[in-house]
């Protein structure tokens, strides 16, 4: 936050996620935040924001999981080195959990492209249903593993999360920074900032609204992104392809933590 560009930045994401709902504020809260951002203090507004729940955390579309029933309907969210679930259970029951990426032994993404057959039981190459699902190997107590799998179009995006979010943790492990994580990757860069530009700040903060759909299709247009093993060819009716990653930030659990 000591640089003005990256301060403008965290400024209007932070404008944009309360907005969306995304973050959860109280009146009060909501209260401080606008007179803070009357007095244009953006930083203390930063700062405040980083005490509310869900603060940095990437909200995805409603989608299927198997935990803690099969076919309950959720909202996933990630940050804060977990995966956060708000469960619609069978009897309209609402329940929250986290999933820590430290006690995620493995994950995996799995694509499958299903050719429904026509009346004369040939593949319809036109016509066809893609699947993507995110499954995970929890340590759910000190003896037990469980995969948990949640079907959703934005799984990619999903891995790509728990991936940062290790990154990050093994970063910190071997005593680095996350400053020179980032300056590592600025190679990768295509486009870069002047340090001198400017970001328009957003509009008053608004209350959010309850009529406002507060999921963002992040990556709507994921089939374009192509696993590795997928096949091309139309005269298989059922094709699937792995993408597995292994956690090295995976840490068991110790009579304290029961």
């Amino acid at each position: 936050m000591e640089s003005r560009v990256g301060l403008n930045l965290l400024y209007a994401q932070t404008v944009s996620d309360i907005e969306r709902g995304w973050i959860q504020v109280n009146k009060e809260q909501h209260r401080q935040l606008k007179s803070l951002q009357e007095k244009v203090s953006k930083k203390e507004f930063i700062q405040l924001a980083q005490t509310l729940k869900y603060y940095g955390y990437l909200k995805f579309e409603p989608c299927i999981t198997d935990f803690p029933e099969k076919g309950c309907h959720v909202i996933v969210s990630a940050g804060n080195n977990e995966l956060n679930f708000q469960v619609k259970l069978p009897n309209e029951q609402m329940k929250e959990g986290s999933f820590k990426v430290t006690r995620m032994r493995c994950w995996r993404v799995t694509s499958s492209v299903r050719h429904p057959l026509s009346s004369n039981g040939a593949g319809s190459p036109n016509k066809t249903e893609a699947r993507l699902e995110l499954a995970f190997e929890y340590l759910m107590s000190k003896d037990r593993l469980q995969w948990i799998t949640i079907s959703s179009p934005q799984a990619i995006m999903m891995s790509i999360c728990l991936q940062s979010m290790v990154d990050e943790l093994m970063v910190k492990k071997s005593g680095g920074t996350i400053k020179k994580m980032s300056r590592k990757r600025q190679s990768c860069l295509v486009r870069r900032v002047d340090s001198q530009q400017a970001v328009k700040s957003p509009p008053l903060l608004d209350s959010p609204d309850s009529t406002r759909e507060p999921i963002a299709k992040l990556s709507s247009k994921l089939s374009s992104v192509s696993l590795r093993g997928i096949s091309n060819s139309s005269s298989t009716n059922d094709m699937s392809a792995e993408d597995f990653h292994g956690n090295y930030a995976f840490e068991g659990i110790g009579d304290d933590d029961l």
